[in-house]
Order: C-alpha cells, then sequence, then structure tokens
C-alpha cells in the first residue's frame, strides 16, 4: 500500500475558484468515488490551510503499491484538472510528506486488499 501526502501552494486570488472545485467534487461525489475505485484508491482527503495570507492544498491519499494510472481520463478527472491548472502555483515545487508510521487495523488492510 502507498500513503501519499503532498502540499501545494494556491495562487494569489484563487481561492474562490478552491471554494468552487471543493464544491464541484462534493456535487459530484459519485463519478469520484467511481474514479477512485478504478484508480485503486482507498482514501483521498483534501485539506485546506492559510497561513501568511498564502492558502496551501494537501492531498492524502491511500492506494493500492501499483495505483491504476493507466485508466482513462473521465470527464471528472479533465474538470479536476482544469481546476488544478488554473489553482496550483506551479513555481512552488509540491512538498511530499514522508510517512513515519501508518497505523492500519488488519481487518482493513485484508478489506483493501480485495
Amino acid at each position: 500500500m502507498k500513503v501519499e501526502l503532498t502540499k501545494f501552494r494556491v495562487k494569489p486570488g484563487k481561492s474562490d475558484v478552491v471554494d468552487e472545485w471543493i464544491n464541484y467534487i462534493h456535487e459530484s461525489m459519485d463519478g469520484v468515488m467511481k474514479n477512485l475505485e478504478g484508480d485503486k484508491i482507498y482514501v483521498e482527503t483534501i485539506f485546506r490551510e492559510a497561513f501568511n495570507d498564502v492558502e496551501y492544498l494537501y492531498w492524502y491519499s491511500m492506494q493500492d503499491k501499483i495505483a491504476a494510472e493507466s485508466e482513462p481520463i473521465s470527464p471528472i478527472d479533465e474538470k479536476h484538472l482544469e481546476y488544478f491548472d488554473e489553482c496550483i502555483d506551479k513555481t512552488f515545487r509540491p512538498e511530499d510528506m514522508t510517512a513515519a508510521a501508518v497505523m492500519i487495523q488488519d481487518k482493513f488492510k485484508t478489506y483493501m486488499k480485495n
């Protein structure tokens, strides 16, 4: 299993578009969940932080060691990539956090493997 946490900086003035993006995710949750299943992502969470007048998004995921990256791009993925391109500051190098300890109960590990 692969566990990831990555920090991205939001472009200045794009907080309202991030709100729209998050709303889109909520409104499209059925399709989002189908994409996660197809991509073998068990958990994905987006966190928001505002620090010193700069906004950041953190992506947390738990997925199969070999995620299904060869899956065809869905309309939801295309929309997600549009929001990502509009909102994420590409001059800021994304920060990948290192998982120091991953604690998952065996019953959930077994379920995830099936």
